[in-house]
């Protein structure tokens, strides 16, 4: 019988795999090397750093990751010792979505201004970029991107990361974060035009903290450098801050828990293929207007309740987000 070792915070798991697997769950930041000694495979979300501290010489062959991102796991280190890596990506891109939806409801809409009169900047355009790029043209923004690897690739068009700053009233940034992104958004970037906006929902370390504190954007910030002790000036500053929480709906949690249930099952012959956790209902992607996202997605999300919980009480940073009510998608 394989020993599997989980963040217990990742939810639908609990009792699934017992039949099959001798399971331990664990806070996801305080999973250590003895922990994973003896154990075949991992499933984490970003707490849990995964590096030669924690996997030198362990018998883990299999790390899963139940997010869209890897940065927190060495992953060439893995590689060269074995151990195959994987994630769930594009789990939570229509709820990432959704959290963009809400930021720009409350800040075009509530100010009173037009999305046709706006131009709206991508950067990174891979499962949740392109899903923003797709639903801003329905709602009319001028819609501008940039993905230098996609480019790169296939041609399309897309644009220098700096004519994005410079071009765009909003820039909401969906990248990976690696040595090309790191600090992407800093003081020379941001000072390429006056005023505007910038959205973060991929990872703290993309925008330099202090390059925003001091630029003169509207901010909607999810993610933070030095979580979970994040910058409390910048998020009393900022006109949305919450913890980390853009890709927490119902549907994409269920999502992330099933991608890492179905590796585990090709894995191992575990007989949970195509697995999915009762009771969520799956979404059914479908366009919507403008007009109808501004008057339907307070019911559906209260971001400003979100963004006011943690400008009053930045130190339960870690609290709010492990104990986030999952919200349902609904486009």
């Amino acid at each position: 019988m394989i020993k599997v070792v989980i963040d217990r915070d990742i939810p639908f798991l609990e009792g699934l795999l017992e039949p099959y697997a001798q399971v331990t769950q664990l806070e996801g930041r305080a999973i250590s090397a003895a922990d994973v000694r003896d154990a075949d495979a991992l499933v984490i979300r970003t707490r849990t750093r995964c590096d030669a501290r924690l996997l030198q010489g362990s018998r883990v062959k299999t790390v899963v990751t139940a997010t869209i991102g890897t940065d927190h796991i060495d992953s060439r280190w893995c590689r060269d010792n074995g151990i195959e890596v994987f994630n769930a990506a594009g789990c939570n891109a229509r709820g990432v979505l959704q959290w963009v939806a809400a930021v720009l409801v409350q800040s075009v809409h509530g100010r009173g201004l037009d999305p046709r009169q706006l131009t709206l900047g991508v950067v990174g355009v891979g499962n949740v970029g392109s899903l923003v790029e797709r639903y801003a043209r329905i709602w009319g923004f001028n819609v501008i991107c940039c993905d230098p690897p996609r480019e790169e690739r296939e041609h399309c068009g897309f644009l220098p990361v700096e004519e994005i700053f410079r071009r765009a009233d909003i820039v909401t940034l969906h990248v990976p974060l690696d040595d090309s992104t790191y600090h992407l958004a800093d003081s020379r970037m941001l000072s390429l035009r006056k005023g505007g906006m910038l959205i973060n929902a991929s990872r703290g370390e993309v925008a330099d903290t202090r390059a925003l504190a001091d630029s003169d954007k509207l901010l909607a910030l999810d993610v933070w450098e030095n979580e979970p002790r994040i910058d409390r000036t910048l998020a009393e500053r900022a006109l949305t801050a919450t913890p980390h929480i853009a890709g927490y709906s119902l549907q994409g949690k269920a999502n992330a828990s099933a991608a890492a249930v179905e590796i585990l099952a090709r894995k191992y012959s575990l007989p949970l293929a195509g697995w999915y956790p009762r009771g969520v209902k799956r979404t059914v992607p479908q366009p919507i207007a403008w007009q109808e996202l501004c008057s339907s997605i307070a019911s559906h999300y209260d971001i400003e309740a979100d963004s006011h919980a943690l400008k009053s009480h930045p130190e339960r940073f870690e609290e709010l987000r492990n104990g986030y009510r999952y919200r349902e998608e609904y486009f």
